[in-house]
């Protein structure tokens, strides 16, 4: 089997930050990287599974909603990925995601989709820890720019 293109990236090299993992056809895979690889700290799954629900919600209810193809954890628990159309900027893509962080940083009230009949883990979430990574992803994208969307050898 050949290797797919996500392990082909030196993940000792990887830092915090957005970067475009790959393009396929009319859509790019853009990795939003929040923990360092293999450095120990890792999303909680319930931070994980919160940050899900709200930058999803966020996401597929913005004026991108109709290019949000995907927003999904990486089972690593370093990030996620973003699959959008690619008549989305790549300006604009970077814009979505800092407002995304900024959204669930500031995040008060119910989960969107956090009742039993929405998800099929509803119980495990944990607001606190997803907004801690959020407010890490504002400061860590504040000046974020397109030149910075390639992965550092």
């Amino acid at each position: 089997m050949q290797t797919i293109a996500s392990f082909t990236v030196n993940h000792d090299h990887l830092k915090k930050g957005m970067y475009i993992s790959r393009i396929d056809g009319d859509v790019i895979t853009y990795d939003i990287r929040m923990k360092i690889p293999n450095g120990g700290d890792f999303l909680s799954t319930g931070a994980l599974h919160t940050i899900e629900h709200l930058f999803a919600t966020y996401a597929r209810n913005s004026a991108f909603s109709d290019q949000v193809v995907y927003v999904g954890p990486m089972g690593c628990r370093t990030g996620f990925y973003l699959l959008l159309r690619d008549r989305v900027s790549f300006e604009d893509a970077i814009r979505l995601v800092q407002d995304s962080m900024a959204f669930v940083a500031g995040f008060e009230g119910e989960i969107p989709g956090n009742q039993r009949i929405e998800c099929g883990n509803y119980l495990d979430h944990d607001l606190p820890g997803a907004k801690a990574v959020a407010t890490d992803m504002v400061t860590v994208l504040s000046n974020w720019k397109k030149e910075n969307l390639t992965y550092e050898p």
